[in-house]
């Protein structure tokens, strides 16, 4: 019998796919547009709540389906095949290999002060690593993820409470003036908000393992509901303690955000300590996405004969050959790509495909007994969808080079789509 997670560790795979890179990196870049307190907190607090609208939607989804592969199964179920297809390609090119990527830069970076910064065989042997913890058994991937996620919430916890109640050398970002009336109606809040839902990728994580879960039912919406809450909550803490430690022109720009606001607060060598936490936290966040991503890769190669070979899987049922795959492509990305550009096509495709899955959950027909009920249905998906679409015009607009980079990945996914032949016949019964 397949061995089942319990729903602190499918709590523990969200937890660890939120707060990863975007929430200790994601301020400085958002300053360079948005520089009120308001502003930027806003930002944050209507991130969170976007996010809890989707986790919603998603818990809805994989109560009703129960099937592992997350976007993949609702979007092939609901809509076509060809849009699931296509959800499966972006997690495998950039969805989930990209944030595997992006986190391993981050972990070098923040081992500058030992003279590590962007060493790129170092962040290699760390994927290289994770994706061989992953490659044995259900077992192994829990203790580690559980463990790796307790010492990612300790860590930034403490953080907070040390940025709220250590006095610090009074450099500080923080202007709760009135000028946030015209920053949030100017293109460059709609762009922030891409860092921001970047940082918030991963509030639907435990719906990609549904079929992994113990009683999915009950505990699937509580892992996913729950969880963003709980990140959301700590997310705006964290940004008010970057802002309160360290002035705009520090900060402005720059993607090591954390150790300046700590170097300012305990100086170089408690700086240094904090920089080498925020390094082995984003230790859970390469595993949170090895352990998903290639999940979703194992629904489409079962249902697809050019992936069949992905969809093999070792006697304990982790689909291994998925695992390296995305192991390799999180390595290629972290050899040619830079930290902001990766970042935003990356945020661009993952905000795209999410909006089109909560879509989805506006389609469902008939609610299966026992499964999840979306509460203000169908409201706050259609604000879900609205302000997401928002974000992504501006943003096409505004960064039209990381945009389109996002929209030719898609497109190769539709020609290599019908190239494929279905492996088997897709179930599009959605009632």
């Amino acid at each position: 019998m397949k061995r089942k997670i319990s729903i602190y560790t499918a709590s523990a795979i969200v937890v660890a796919n939120m707060i990863g890179t975007g929430v200790f990196t994601s301020v400085g870049f958002q300053l360079s547009s948005v520089q009120n307190t308001w502003s930027i907190l806003l930002l944050w607090l209507i991130g969170g709540l976007l996010a809890l609208f989707g986790a919603f939607a998603y818990a809805e989804l994989g109560t009703h389906f129960k099937e592992s592969g997350g976007d993949y199964i609702y979007l092939s179920r609901v809509f076509h095949p060809l849009m699931g297809y296509l959800s499966a390609w972006a997690g495998l090119t950039v969805g989930f290999s990209a944030p595997v990527a992006l986190a391993a830069m981050a972990f070098t970076k923040y081992l500058s002060p030992f003279g590590l910064q962007n060493n790129v065989w170092l962040a290699i042997t760390v994927i290289v690593l994770i994706g061989l913890m992953h490659s044995f058994t259900i077992k192994h991937s829990s203790r580690f993820q559980n463990v790796s996620t307790i010492i990612k919430v300790v860590f930034i916890v403490v953080l907070i409470g040390i940025g709220f109640f250590v006095q610090g050398d009074g450099n500080s970002a923080v202007n709760f003036g009135s000028g946030w009336h015209n920053e949030i109606l100017k293109p460059g809040f709609a762009v922030s908000m891409v860092y921001v839902a970047y940082a918030y990728v991963g509030w639907n994580a435990a719906a990609y393992v549904v079929d992994e879960i113990v009683d999915p039912r009950k505990n699937l919406p509580k892992a996913l509901i729950g969880s963003t809450f709980f990140v959301a909550i700590v997310y705006l803490f964290f940004q008010f303690v970057l802002l309160k430690n360290a002035s705009v022109t520090q900060l402005a720009g720059k993607e090591e955000v954390t150790f300046i606001a700590f170097d300012n607060l305990l100086g170089s060598t408690g700086g240094k300590w904090v920089s080498i936490f925020i390094a082995i936290q984003l230790i859970a966040t390469v595993s949170s996405y090895l352990w998903v991503g290639p999940r979703v890769t194992m629904a489409m190669a079962k249902e697809n004969k050019l992936w069949l070979p992905l969809a093999k899987q070792n006697k304990h049922g982790i689909p291994v050959t998925a695992v390296w795959l995305h192991v390799g492509i999180s390595i290629l990305l972290t050899l040619t790509g830079s930290f902001e550009k990766v970042l935003l096509y990356a945020g661009f495709v993952l905000q795209l495909m999410a909006s089109l899955t909560v879509a989805s959950s506006l389609f469902i027909k008939d609610k299966k007994p026992g499964s999840f009920k979306s509460p203000f249905k169908p409201l706050l998906q259609i604000i879900f969808l609205l302000f997401n679409g928002w974000v992504l015009i501006f943003t096409m607009i505004e960064r039209p080079n990381e945009s389109f980079i996002g929209i030719g990945i898609l497109l190769a996914g539709v020609v290599i789509y019908y190239f494929d032949k279905p492996h088997i016949a897709v179930n599009e019964d959605i009632s």
